[in-house]
Protein backbone atom coordinates (compact mmCIF):
# COMPACT_ATOMS: atom_id res chain seq x y z
CA UNK A 1 0.00 0.00 0.00
CA UNK A 2 1.29 3.41 -1.23
CA UNK A 3 2.15 6.14 1.47
CA UNK A 4 -1.48 8.06 0.06
CA UNK A 5 -3.63 5.44 0.43
CA UNK A 6 -2.00 4.47 4.08
CA UNK A 7 -2.69 8.47 4.92
CA UNK A 8 -6.13 8.47 3.68
CA UNK A 9 -6.98 4.93 5.73
CA UNK A 10 -5.61 6.53 8.63
CA UNK A 11 -7.98 9.57 8.59
CA UNK A 12 -11.36 8.34 7.37
CA UNK A 13 -13.27 7.14 10.51
CA UNK A 14 -16.05 4.58 10.56
CA UNK A 15 -19.55 5.65 11.75
CA UNK A 16 -22.80 3.22 11.96
CA UNK A 17 -25.74 5.17 10.20
CA UNK A 18 -29.03 4.81 11.26
CA UNK A 19 -33.09 6.56 11.01
CA UNK A 20 -35.00 7.98 13.50
CA UNK A 21 -38.23 9.19 13.02
CA UNK A 22 -37.04 10.05 8.85
CA UNK A 23 -33.78 11.74 10.01
CA UNK A 24 -30.32 10.08 9.52
CA UNK A 25 -27.91 9.77 12.52
CA UNK A 26 -25.01 8.59 13.00
CA UNK A 27 -22.33 7.18 16.19
CA UNK A 28 -18.28 6.39 15.62
CA UNK A 29 -18.57 2.29 14.86
CA UNK A 30 -15.68 1.87 17.71
CA UNK A 31 -18.27 2.43 20.55
CA UNK A 32 -20.98 -0.66 18.79
CA UNK A 33 -20.50 -3.72 20.35
CA UNK A 34 -23.25 -5.04 18.37
CA UNK A 35 -26.39 -4.65 16.92
CA UNK A 36 -29.86 -6.63 17.92
CA UNK A 37 -33.21 -7.22 16.22
CA UNK A 38 -35.77 -5.62 17.94
CA UNK A 39 -36.56 -7.92 20.78
CA UNK A 40 -39.11 -7.32 23.94
CA UNK A 41 -37.43 -5.59 26.65
CA UNK A 42 -38.68 -5.80 30.58
CA UNK A 43 -39.84 -2.50 31.84
CA UNK A 44 -38.46 -0.73 34.58
CA UNK A 45 -40.78 0.80 37.15
CA UNK A 46 -40.01 4.78 38.19
CA UNK A 47 -37.86 5.43 35.04
CA UNK A 48 -37.97 8.33 32.62
CA UNK A 49 -39.56 7.62 29.25
CA UNK A 50 -36.19 7.70 27.98
CA UNK A 51 -35.39 4.47 29.66
CA UNK A 52 -37.96 2.16 27.59
CA UNK A 53 -36.82 -0.99 29.80
CA UNK A 54 -33.84 -3.59 30.00
CA UNK A 55 -32.77 -6.66 28.23
CA UNK A 56 -30.84 -9.50 29.00
CA UNK A 57 -27.39 -9.69 27.14
CA UNK A 58 -26.17 -13.09 27.50
CA UNK A 59 -26.55 -12.91 31.68
CA UNK A 60 -25.88 -8.85 31.48
CA UNK A 61 -28.57 -6.65 31.74
CA UNK A 62 -28.60 -3.63 29.38
CA UNK A 63 -31.20 -0.95 29.62
CA UNK A 64 -32.61 0.46 26.66
CA UNK A 65 -32.65 4.20 25.94
CA UNK A 66 -35.43 5.69 23.32
CA UNK A 67 -33.13 7.87 21.62
CA UNK A 68 -36.56 9.64 19.99
CA UNK A 69 -37.65 10.21 23.29
CA UNK A 70 -34.19 11.49 25.12
CA UNK A 71 -34.05 14.04 22.01
CA UNK A 72 -37.39 15.56 23.42
CA UNK A 73 -40.14 14.04 20.85
CA UNK A 74 -42.33 11.19 21.25
CA UNK A 75 -41.61 7.45 22.05
CA UNK A 76 -40.06 5.01 19.14
CA UNK A 77 -42.69 3.34 17.30
CA UNK A 78 -42.24 -0.61 17.03
CA UNK A 79 -42.55 -2.40 13.93
CA UNK A 80 -39.92 -4.85 12.13
CA UNK A 81 -37.15 -2.81 11.17
CA UNK A 82 -36.57 -1.23 15.03
CA UNK A 83 -33.49 -2.56 16.37
CA UNK A 84 -31.59 -1.86 19.38
CA UNK A 85 -27.45 -1.00 19.03
CA UNK A 86 -25.26 -1.76 22.05
CA UNK A 87 -23.15 0.74 22.32
CA UNK A 88 -20.51 0.56 25.03
CA UNK A 89 -19.98 4.24 26.83
CA UNK A 90 -17.49 5.22 29.74
CA UNK A 91 -18.82 5.62 33.33
CA UNK A 92 -16.33 6.99 35.67
CA UNK A 93 -13.45 4.29 35.52
CA UNK A 94 -15.04 1.36 33.58
CA UNK A 95 -17.32 0.97 30.48
CA UNK A 96 -21.26 0.64 30.65
CA UNK A 97 -23.23 -1.15 27.89
CA UNK A 98 -26.60 0.83 27.13
CA UNK A 99 -28.86 0.28 24.23
CA UNK A 100 -30.29 2.54 22.55
CA UNK A 101 -33.75 2.17 20.41
CA UNK A 102 -33.99 2.96 16.78
CA UNK A 103 -35.83 3.07 13.83
CA UNK A 104 -33.82 1.34 11.44
CA UNK A 105 -29.91 0.78 11.04
CA UNK A 106 -28.48 1.82 7.47
CA UNK A 107 -24.98 1.29 7.06
CA UNK A 108 -21.62 1.39 8.45
CA UNK A 109 -20.06 4.50 6.56
CA UNK A 110 -16.59 5.87 6.04
CA UNK A 111 -16.39 9.53 6.69
CA UNK A 112 -13.12 11.48 6.60
CA UNK A 113 -13.10 14.01 9.08
CA UNK A 114 -12.47 16.65 6.78
CA UNK A 115 -16.40 15.92 5.17
CA UNK A 116 -17.12 17.36 8.71
CA UNK A 117 -19.18 20.26 9.18
CA UNK A 118 -19.90 21.63 12.59
CA UNK A 119 -22.75 21.68 14.25
CA UNK A 120 -25.39 24.09 12.90
CA UNK A 121 -26.67 26.53 15.29
CA UNK A 122 -30.27 27.06 14.29
CA UNK A 123 -32.58 24.49 12.59
CA UNK A 124 -31.83 21.47 14.52
CA UNK A 125 -34.30 19.64 16.78
CA UNK A 126 -31.31 18.40 19.04
CA UNK A 127 -29.65 20.67 21.45
CA UNK A 128 -26.10 21.51 20.88
CA UNK A 129 -24.01 19.15 22.89
CA UNK A 130 -25.86 16.01 21.07
CA UNK A 131 -24.39 16.71 18.11
CA UNK A 132 -20.36 16.22 17.33
CA UNK A 133 -21.28 17.42 13.77
CA UNK A 134 -22.69 17.11 10.68
CA UNK A 135 -22.00 15.37 7.15
CA UNK A 136 -23.48 15.97 3.77
CA UNK A 137 -23.85 12.13 2.05
CA UNK A 138 -25.43 13.08 -1.56
CA UNK A 139 -28.87 15.15 -0.97
CA UNK A 140 -28.67 14.49 2.39
CA UNK A 141 -27.26 15.06 5.65
CA UNK A 142 -26.22 12.85 8.46
CA UNK A 143 -25.99 14.14 12.26
CA UNK A 144 -23.40 12.69 14.38
CA UNK A 145 -23.78 12.29 18.05
CA UNK A 146 -21.81 13.03 20.62
CA UNK A 147 -22.94 9.77 22.91
CA UNK A 148 -21.01 10.99 25.95
CA UNK A 149 -23.47 13.67 26.14
CA UNK A 150 -26.60 11.67 24.47
CA UNK A 151 -26.20 9.12 27.06
CA UNK A 152 -24.67 10.99 29.82
CA UNK A 153 -25.82 8.41 32.93
CA UNK A 154 -25.77 11.32 35.54
CA UNK A 155 -28.04 13.17 32.88
CA UNK A 156 -30.38 10.05 32.75
CA UNK A 157 -30.50 9.33 36.38
CA UNK A 158 -31.54 13.27 36.87
CA UNK A 159 -34.19 13.06 34.77
CA UNK A 160 -35.50 9.93 36.42
CA UNK A 161 -35.62 11.66 39.63
CA UNK A 162 -37.33 14.26 38.58
CA UNK A 163 -40.10 12.16 36.54
CA UNK A 164 -39.95 9.64 39.05
CA UNK A 165 -41.06 11.59 41.64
Amino acid sequence: MNEAALETEKSTQQYLTFVLSGENYAVDSLSVREILEYTRFTPVPRMPATVRGAINLRGSVVPVIDLQARFGGSRTELNKRTCIIILDVPDEDRQQSLGVLVDAVSAVREIDPEEIQPAPAFGSHLRSEFITGVVRMGERFITLLALDQVLDLEALGKSANSEGS
